[in-house]
């Protein structure tokens, strides 16, 4: 079949070109790759919003996402879609960059997206899902949100994130902190908080790992920090990691790479309870925006209200000082960090009790 012409759109001033419009990227819906720029210039303040100045790798899918589509990994570069940490050669004039420093030192020009046709441009070489770093580009070492990730483990789903989310609030509250809610668009659910950049990522981290911990303490049933899968049973994962340097989250407004084309959908805290991921896609997102607008404009860089974090430092020190509560294993990728613990898997720690 010949490949149907590329067309022209016109975003905000620019003139973004899309190559093979009516190639289908998701099968079971029909959803062409035309049909993804235009869904994300529907949403174009939102994701522009979850995006802008922000260090963003690009998680490609130029083939579409159909059955046996892989992801490449370090391992094994063959896949069908891969992640994009530099920016791409070739790339237009208008797209500008951020350079960000990896855990080994090494260093790189991410995407940092200043207009809406950087998001479509990037759409058009398969861009599917958007992860920002959770910093801008004039200050990449100091975060400007704490990133909340609920992460439903092996026989949990969205249902049991959303029971554990009031009480997500309740604690962020207590501390004088205010988040907000979206769908992974996925099983999980995440909750962004604006903070002033003020604090590494290591501190940023260290007051997570605080939270997670208090929220581990008052529901023990449903919500672990356990790093290590064997150990977390079935119940809600609060990452803890994704605070770590070059750990990124789907922005919001991101299309996962699943077979309904689910999105990242900005919630409100009453709507949590009865939300479904499946109830936001690329198809319904458009006009749920439309009518709620921008749920995630507080999250938006350089946007009021920003908090401090002090308060949940001051937890983390008393867990210390109380509880014996020391730092907790960081990625595979890191080299060894100061005062972290043996990262090794328990049932393979010969040193460990038994």
């Amino acid at each position: 079949m010949a490949q149907s012409p590329a067309v022209e759109l016109e975003v905000r001033g620019r003139t973004v070109r899309v190559s093979s419009p009516d190639r289908v990227v998701f099968p079971d819906r029909g959803i062409t790759k035309l049909d993804v720029v235009e869904y994300f210039l529907a949403v174009g303040d939102g994701v522009l919003g979850a995006l802008l100045d922000r260090p963003t790798t690009l998680e490609r899918w130029p083939k579409g996402v159909f059955e046996g589509a892989r992801m490449a990994t370090r391992q094994d570069s063959s896949g069908d879609a891969f992640y994009q940490k530099r920016v791409p050669q070739g790339a237009p004039g208008y797209v500008e960059t951020s350079r960000i420093a990896f855990p080994s030192g090494r260093t790189a020009d991410e995407v940092a997206p200043t207009e809406l046709a950087v998001v479509a441009w990037a759409a058009n070489l398969g861009t599917l899902t958007f992860h920002p770093w959770p910093v801008v580009r004039d200050d990449v070492d100091r975060p400007d949100q704490v990133r909340i990730d609920l992460d439903p483990q092996p026989g949990t789903d969205f249902a049991d994130a959303a029971r554990v989310a009031p009480h997500v609030r309740e604690l962020l509250a207590e501390h004088g902190l205010e988040g907000t809610p979206k769908t992974s668009g996925g099983r999980g659910l995440h909750v962004f908080v604006p903070i002033e950049p003020a604090w590494t990522f290591v501190e940023a981290r260290r007051a997570t790992i605080a939270f997670g911990r208090e929220l581990e303490r008052r529901l023990p049933e449903q919500v672990t920090m356990r790093w290590w899968k064997e150990e977390r049973g079935r119940k809600i994962f609060v990452d803890y990691n994704q605070m770590a340097r070059d750990r990124t989250i789907a922005s919001a407004y991101s299309i996962r790479s699943n077979p309904r084309a689910t999105v990242s959908a900005p919630l409100t805290w009453d709507e949590v309870a009865d939300a479904h991921p499946d109830d936001f896609d690329v198809t319904t997102m458009p006009a749920r925006f439309a009518d709620v607008g921008d749920l995630f404009a507080p999250l938006v860089a350089h946007a009021a209200p920003r908090y401090r974090i002090d308060s949940l430092l001051e937890l983390a020190d008393r867990q210390e000082r109380d509880d014996g509560h020391g730092d907790l294993p960081y990625p595979p990728e890191y080299p060894k960090m100061p005062g972290e613990p043996k990262r090794v898997q328990p049932s393979k720690d010969r040193d460990r009790p038994r």
